[in-house]
């Protein structure tokens, strides 16, 4: 959330949502307790749903927090939260959200004045995750679609956890993702994960590999500074940058048809103009990591060393799953 947004929130919400057994209570019970998060002013708690965890009052009591329970979603209006407001004065929100309620729908409704979300995590049992996907994906992506963090927990060494992570970073590049394992620490598997060969001159990226590039390259930008990469994209030509340059990239499905959106890089070449709006083309390029306005910040910028016209591959989508 941007810093000047912040600055206008008076009363700080921290969203903490996820499905039902997921570990936000423990991630919530757990946080109240650290000598960070100590404040002298009182802290609301609102849960929205009752799992088989349940708070203990007499320790939110010593940490000056209050906890309210809201059990069904028409309960959750304006007029609920202001009375909360007026009854507590608290000085900030920890907010435990059903997603099952709309995480979107949350986003839009007015809150009291003053009130804000300034950050959003969502938490995941590891083990039922492909479950999620396999059932509720929409729901799932809408409840990580803004989110700063995502914390997979109970994580066992046999799950796809680069898949997991490749599902949020496709809708969500800026999440921060975290995976626990099943004794509750931190755990980073990820290094050398990919399946190219990073020192290849150039780096070849095959069709199925797109979306495992567009992602590490995007978390890692370091590995690929300097180094020479080749694929194929679809080319698209946008406004916001020059006629020297086009986004080779592909079409990504997360969820559904309905969910399908572009993911590329900006590409520098001088014949860049030449090219056609949704052509297949395969490229040879030095990867660059500088600011690009259209970026907002610094991120790859691949300068086109070659560009051929090409075939479509087999399957057209990259599938994050």
């Amino acid at each position: 959330m941007a810093e000047e947004l912040i600055e206008e929130i008076d009363i700080p919400i921290y969203l903490i949502t996820g499905f039902l057994e997921s570990g936000k209570t423990s991630f919530i019970d757990f946080t109240v307790q650290q000598e960070y998060f100590q404040i002298e002013e009182p802290t609301l708690l609102i849960a929205c749903e009752e799992g088989e965890e349940e708070y203990d009052e007499d320790m939110l009591k010593r940490h000056n927090t209050i906890l309210e329970i809201v059990k069904e979603p028409e309960d959750f209006t304006l007029e609920m939260l202001e009375a909360y407001q007026k009854k507590y004065h608290p000085d900030r929100i920890i907010l435990e959200y059903n997603p099952l309620w709309s995480v979107k729908r949350l986003e839009e409704m007015n809150l009291p004045k003053g009130w804000g979300i300034v950050q959003q995590i969502v938490t995941v049992d590891g083990g039922s995750f492909q479950i999620y996907m396999n059932n509720m994906k929409s729901i799932f992506m809408e409840m990580s679609k803004n989110a700063d963090m995502v914390m997979f927990n109970r994580c066992s060494s046999d799950l796809p956890l680069a898949n997991f992570r490749r599902s949020i970073k496709v809708v969500n590049p800026a999440a921060e993702i975290l995976f626990e394992d099943e004794e509750g620490e931190l755990t980073d598997i990820f290094e050398d994960s990919v399946p190219y060969d990073l020192n290849a001159d150039p780096v070849v990226i095959d069709d199925v590999d797109y979306g495992i590039f567009y992602v590490d390259i995007g978390d890692h930008p370091e590995r690929y500074e300097g180094k020479m990469v080749t694929f194929k994209g679809i080319v698209l030509k946008s406004r916001d940058v020059g006629a020297d340059y086009f986004v080779p990239g592909r079409m990504a499905m997360t969820c559904c048809a309905e969910d399908t959106q572009f993911i590329g890089y900006v590409c520098k070449n001088k014949d860049a103009r030449k090219l056609v709006m949704g052509q297949w083309v395969t490229v040879t390029a030095k990867i660059s990591i500088e600011y690009m306005d259209v970026y907002g910040e610094e991120g790859p910028v691949l300068y086109a060393q070659e560009i051929h016209p090409c075939k479509p591959p087999q399957s057209e989508l990259v599938y994050f799953s």
